[in-house]
């Protein structure tokens, strides 16, 4: 079963992206989607998750948390970019890495796109959560990927946890 996002958001996929179905993946992940064209076996994939930082931790801290996680299952991981944007308001930072992997039963060379969002809650105003947006896919697919994943970046924005 899904989790759910400490604040609520709202979102569009890119078109021709498929929403995954909940119990196929990551229980810690709150929403994914895969692209419906695999490359040698591999869909590229958007995920999303967050959660409430402990007080003062930094996104630089949760990025560089997500390294190490990574790396304890990757054969190599290199952080190939890195830049924090945004305001002390709404602070916000983006990573790439690189890796290799054991994906299903083939090793593969993969880049994982990471953009971290510190939010306020628009009903609750005092609190504030960390969401992240991930897009992985093969070394190959990835420069024919993230434009949709920058498409699916530019739709996210506050929700009201509402149903419409």
């Amino acid at each position: 079963m899904p989790t759910s996002l400490p604040v609520p958001i709202e979102f569009s996929l890119p078109e021709g992206w498929l929403p995954a179905r909940p119990e196929s993946g990551d229980p810690g992940v709150a929403f994914a989607a895969v692209h419906p064209h695999p490359d040698t076996g591999f869909a590229a994939n958007i995920t999303v998750d967050g959660g409430f930082p402990p007080d003062g931790t930094t996104l630089a801290a949760l990025a560089a948390e997500s390294v190490r996680r990574l790396a304890a299952v990757a054969d190599s991981v290199t952080v190939d970019g890195y830049h924090e944007f945004g305001s002390a308001e709404a602070p916000a930072l983006t990573q790439r890495l690189a890796f290799r992997a054991l994906a299903g039963e083939t090793h593969r060379d993969l880049v994982q796109s990471q953009v971290y969002l510190s939010l306020v809650d628009i009903e609750e105003p005092r609190k504030r959560g960390v969401i992240r947006l991930a897009l992985t896919a093969t070394s190959a697919q990835h420069d024919h990927v993230v434009g949709g994943f920058q498409e699916f970046l530019r739709s996210v924005r506050p929700g009201t946890g509402k149903a419409a």
